[in-house]
């Protein structure tokens, strides 16, 4: 949403109501006054409230802008840097808060991180791909769902039977899937329904097609 009209009793109380929807400061808009109060004859016959539009500038359109712009609404103070990468755009947080942001297995990050790809590809034609990263955050967590996808092939491999790991997210899935694409002994698929679902480690001569997903995330 670039730019929104409201209609108050005076032209303050517009331009906050129309401010508030956008989610941003008065120093990040421009505000054009489309019609100026008129109480009219004895305070009521023709009377008129101030209308006008509220139009985002540029700058506050921008991921970072908005993302900073979330956290402060969140009360959590935080330095955000935002980076153009050839899959889209990053946004590297850091903040005292960083445990809380992150949450039980990223699920708080990933809910930022959802939230800021709704906001900013809304009335989108071409959708632009929104990474939220704290504190290195996915490195370390992609670290960790490697080494557990190859210490499970071990155990799959020694015992020739499946394995299947803890619900997970689609990111979380997708760095346990690539961890073991090239090992031949091993072939991985998810299981369950929703965002949330399990990968299964199984021997690739192993084959349960009730249970299997064929779409690998």
């Amino acid at each position: 949403m670039n730019s929104v009209e409201k209609e108050a009793k005076t032209i303050e109380e517009a331009v906050q109501l129309a401010l508030q929807e956008l989610g941003l400061s008065e120093e990040e808009v421009k505000v054009e006054v489309l019609s100026e109060p008129n109480k009219g004859f004895l305070g009521m016959v023709g009377s008129r409230p101030a209308k006008v539009r509220v139009i985002a500038q540029p700058s506050s359109l921008r991921p970072g802008s908005m993302l900073r712009k979330l956290l402060s609404l969140m009360k959590v103070d935080a330095a955000v840097q935002e980076k153009e990468t050839q899959d889209g755009i990053k946004l590297e947080v850091k903040s005292s808060d960083s445990a809380i942001l992150i949450g039980r297995k990223g699920k708080n990050l990933s809910a930022i991180q959802y939230l800021m790809n709704r906001m900013y590809n809304r009335g989108r034609l071409k959708r632009c791909r929104i990474v939220v990263d704290i504190e290195a955050y996915h490195e370390r967590r992609r670290q960790t769902l490697e080494d557990l996808a190859r210490r499970t092939a071990e155990k799959v491999k020694r015992y020739r039977r499946e394995v299947k790991l803890e619900v997970l997210s689609p990111q979380d899935r997708r760095s346990i899937h690539l961890a073991l694409q090239n090992d031949p002994a091993v072939r991985t698929y998810s299981v369950g329904s929703g965002t949330y679902r399990n990968v299964v480690v199984a021997p690739s001569n192993h084959r349960n097609a009730d249970n299997e997903s064929r779409d690998r995330r």
